[in-house]
């Protein structure tokens, strides 16, 4: 079932999500949602607030569906290491039609669960691991713009303020 994605501004995005504390059914049923939701949007990583879901769990696909080997799901991740630094265009589906270059971290590594309950480290590089530094700030109440310049920020959110007053977001 496609879920509605929850946009800039919307109060769910800034709350640091609670960790899941058993993955039962309704979470299986959460993450098979957010998936449709991701792959129709379309995205390549989608956080459950993202999805009106204040839970630390996320879900990324690099091949956009086309490669299941590719599609991770985590509940409760948490970055346990981070080295290096790349600078690239970010976007996001709650800011949509907005994209900005921010600074992530290069390589990182990732501490999770997986659906079926057993831990998972993943060590991720490049775009993976951008994917996961911004899903991993939503769960934590944060959007690609507080990672931006002051000036910038307040480019975007005025434009997206102005959408808003007109009923266009």
């Amino acid at each position: 079932m496609l879920l509605p994605i929850e946009k800039y501004g919307s109060n769910v995005l800034r709350k640091v999500s609670a960790p899941v504390d058993n993955v039962n059914g309704e979470v299986i049923t959460l993450v098979q949602n957010m998936l449709e939701t991701m792959y129709a949007a379309p995205g390549i990583g989608l956080a459950a607030p993202q999805v009106g879901v204040n839970w630390r769990l996320l879900t990324t696909d690099l091949s956009s569906g086309k490669d299941a080997s590719q599609r991770i799901i985590l509940v409760n991740p948490q970055i346990v290491e981070a080295e290096g630094e790349q600078y690239s265009e970010e976007g996001c589906l709650s800011i949509p039609e907005f994209s900005e270059k921010v600074t992530r971290p290069q390589r990182i590594v990732v501490k999770g669960v997986t659906l079926d309950e057993k831990e998972m480290v993943i060590e991720a590089e490049d775009l993976l691991a951008r994917c996961f530094c911004h899903e991993i700030d939503h769960l934590n109440g944060l959007y690609f713009l507080d990672r931006i310049s002051p000036l910038k920020r307040s480019l975007i959110t005025r434009k997206v303020k102005r959408l808003m007053k007109d009923g266009k977001w």
